[in-house]
């Protein structure tokens, strides 16, 4: 009986548009337009052209500095802020009158640079002159030094290393955070329809009485439409994970660059779709309980609606921690410890005993929505209207 009632449910589901909609063709759409998005941003920008906004009194002493860079075109202009501000430039460069003249006679010199940080084209500008300038200063005092004989060792009495104890290629990071978003967010849009019309959308539609009057178990009832979201919150994931890897693999270079799973690749496939699997559970549980205390669908969707968007706050916690500093309280707290544990899949990292407590911790809560749920499912004033 229970199976009849899930297929059922399931073939009902399927009928409706909506549903094939949100479940198959909203995923792909979004991953593909976030994939591209993402290796665009991690792509070389080394070929970028870009403009830099100079006075009309700059000179060719001036421009010789930049001569190394070839991806800077100097804009004369007789007001290069407002060339920038115009959109004409992404920077400004204002240098005192006389700027090369006052430094080769240790007269004060300034530099104005103006620009946008909030825009990547800017910011990026605005550093590759800040490092020509650097260079120049240093040669500058460098010329200095040699002419009063003086070691220019003693300006720089030490020098810097910088090492990076990660060896992984920097762009797995926008992966690790790519990923588990959009996966709680498939999983979320593809079961909240369902969610709704199983349960408010039958006392919506005064067939809910009709399906109690049935020989059959609420209990019964309960789960195999419980069961049903569950599958399509599942199925949406599933889907999200597999157009994600084709999308990488054959779309991307660089993101195709930054993961590499070794030997343990089908393991941690094997270990994402279960975790997929078992976050679609919680989430039925929870979208259950909505949809019961909603009376209608509309009702329903407005409950679900804080949901869907508490399912996108982890990604701020954990795009800013980095994979060591990963503790078990990150992996206790549902919601939060899918994103922890699947960054550290995707870092081909694989510890059973934070799997364990990922799996354990939804399991428990979604146990418990699960109750609640069947509580008020069992009491007529929440599955009648």
């Amino acid at each position: 009986m229970l199976l009849n009632i899930y297929l059922k449910e399931i073939k009902d589901c399927f009928r409706d548009q909506r549903t094939l909609l949100l479940t198959v063709l909203l995923p792909i759409v979004m991953m593909t337009l976030l994939t591209l998005f993402y290796e665009k941003l991690v792509s070389d920008s080394g070929d970028d052209t870009y403009k830099l906004a100079v006075d009309t009194s700059f000179g060719t002493d001036e421009a010789d500095i930049f001569q190394a860079y070839k991806n800077i075109e100097l804009v004369k202009s007789i007001n290069p802020e407002k060339t920038v501000q115009d959109g004409d430039a992404q920077a400004a460069l204002l240098l005192t009158p006389g700027f090369i003249h006052n430094i080769e006679h240790s007269e004060e010199a300034s530099v104005t640079l103006i620009g946008d940080s909030f825009s990547q084209n800017s910011a990026n500008l605005m550093n590759i002159v800040t490092n020509a300038l650097s260079n120049y200063e240093m040669s500058i005092i460098s010329e200095r030094l040699h002419a009063q004989e003086i070691d220019s060792a003693l300006i720089e009495p030490f020098t810097i290393h910088q090492k990076e104890m990660s060896k992984e290629n920097p762009s797995i990071n926008l992966i690790a955070m790519l990923i588990p978003m959009m996966l709680a967010l498939a999983i979320g849009i593809g079961a909240g329809p369902a969610a709704s019309d199983l349960f408010a959308g039958e006392k919506e539609k005064k067939t809910m009485e009709a399906l109690l009057m049935t020989p059959v178990k609420r209990s019964t009832l309960l789960f195999s439409k419980w069961l049903t979201i569950s599958t399509i919150g599942a199925l949406t994931g599933i889907i999200t994970l597999v157009v994600v890897a084709l999308e990488i693999t054959f779309l991307t270079e660089n993101l195709k660059k930054a993961v590499s799973f070794g030997d343990n690749a089908y393991l941690v496939i094997s270990l994402a779709i279960l975790v997929s699997i078992i976050y679609a559970m919680f989430i039925a549980s929870l979208l259950m309980v909505t949809s019961i205390i909603g009376k209608t669908v509309k009702e329903s969707q407005s409950y679900s609606t804080p949901i869907l968007m508490v399912a996108v706050f982890p990604t701020l916690f954990t795009s800013t921690i980095g994979i060591n500093e990963l503790t078990y309280q990150h992996f206790a707290i549902p919601i939060l410890n899918i994103f922890s544990l699947l960054k550290e899949l995707i870092f081909g990292i694989i510890n059973y005993e934070h799997i364990m407590l990922t799996i354990c911790s939804n399991l428990i809560c979604m146990i418990l929505f699960f109750i609640i749920g069947r509580i008020m499912f069992m009491k007529d004033k929440w599955v009648m209207n």
